[in-house]
């Protein structure tokens, strides 16, 4: 492909996303950073960082909690205080003062936490007593052992579904173009859904159509608070993070995805299988199978380059393409995936916490053209 029919290539022009007017089909991927205040709420540096990056289409935010039973990470913003939806509406209010879309990503980590972050330092909650059988858990005084969770009562999935109502309410509040469920990466909903870590015999475990109850649940209450065209999803089906798996993962997501299609939703954004995942045992589903089930626009993730997200619109696998760590170090990124420029290299060190280093602090070109 020649450099001007890169330029010209429709995932650089804008796109219609349901009532919203995207600049392009690039698509800042929800990269969880631990820069949080205290309280785990959104500030200045969050503002600085999401509004370097609004040269997105589409921002997803990082990972937010629901509740305080949903967190599970230190310095990670929630949704469920009026300060954290205070320091969102900064974040909201810069990105939209570059031109910039934002949806704010809906988030309860299940099992993947630790009691010295829970309200009462009570267990973190999940499907079933089942441990996270690798990684470990992160705290505020370092690395610990996962816990066998605590399984959730039946008379309790009420209550966490009104905590995703509530979180979506809080998020219209703040301003935000909309929200996605992060119903993957072995977080809760994830969780509900593979029968790796789902071994319940009531109407939420066992068959696919009860694993799929709880996302629907969720789905439905969501909707009750924001139109279905502001409305996106995130799924794993490959996935191994977080010990996840599943016997039978196509049969699964074909049977969601069949579903999600009477929702019209703004878009379901698979995280696609990677080598670690097939390291770990992962049973790959192909996106085209995906495709195939899913009738509205599909989002990919999965270290993409130009070349492949080019290769992406057009055979029609997805309309829309999700960047992670090439964003982290080129907030400018679609402006030099268009004109095939360097890219600055990201910094693994400084991923998670710390300071501005690593965070705010990567050039644009403008800026490294300005110092030479």
């Amino acid at each position: 492909m020649t450099t001007t029919a890169v330029k010209d290539h429709p995932l650089f022009k804008p796109f219609k996303l349901g009532s919203i007017e995207l600049k392009n089909r690039i698509v800042l991927a929800p990269l969880t950073r631990n820069r949080a205040s205290a309280g785990n709420v959104p500030n200045a540096s969050n503002v600085t960082y999401y509004r370097q990056r609004s040269t997105a289409g589409l921002i997803i935010s990082e990972a937010t909690q629901i509740s305080p039973q949903g967190v599970g990470y230190p310095n990670t913003p929630g949704i469920h205080t009026d300060e954290q939806v205070a320091g969102w509406k900064g974040v909201v209010k810069g990105v939209h003062e570059e031109g910039g879309k934002i949806f704010l990503q809906l988030w309860h980590v299940g099992r993947i936490s630790h009691s010295s972050l829970q309200p009462d330092g009570a267990l973190p909650v999940a499907p079933s007593a089942v441990k996270p059988h690798e990684g470990m858990a992160m705290t505020y005084e370092g690395m610990k052992e996962f816990e066998t969770p605590r399984a959730l009562e039946l008379s309790e999935i009420p209550g966490i579904v009104a905590d995703y109502r509530r979180a979506a309410e809080r998020a219209l509040e703040a301003g935000f173009d909309g929200i996605e469920v992060h119903a993957a990466n072995g977080y809760l909903l994830d969780q509900f859904l593979r029968d790796g870590s789902n071994k319940r015999t009531d109407a939420y475990g066992g068959a696919i159509e009860n694993r799929c109850r709880l996302v629907l649940e969720v789905l439905q209450a969501v909707l009750e608070v924001w139109p279905a065209d502001k409305v996106g999803i995130r799924i794993s089906p490959s996935g191994t993070f977080n010990s996840m798996s599943d016997s039978n993962p196509e049969a699964l997501f074909t049977f969601l995805l069949e579903k999600l299609n009477s929702h019209k939703l703004a878009y379901v954004h698979v995280v696609e299988v990677n080598e670690a995942d097939l390291r770990h045992g992962g049973r790959k589903v192909d996106t085209e199978v995906l495709r195939k089930a899913y009738h509205g626009n599909l989002m990919v993730c999965g270290d993409y380059t130009a070349e492949r997200a080019i290769q992406a619109v057009d055979s029609k696998l997805a309309e829309l393409v999700a960047f992670g760590r090439l964003y982290i170090a080129n907030p400018d990124l679609p402006q030099r995936l268009q004109l095939g420029a360097e890219l600055n290299t990201p910094d693994v060190n400084t991923f998670y916490g710390g300071t501005d280093k690593g965070y705010i602090d990567y050039p644009t070109l403008s800026e490294q053209a300005a110092s030479v």
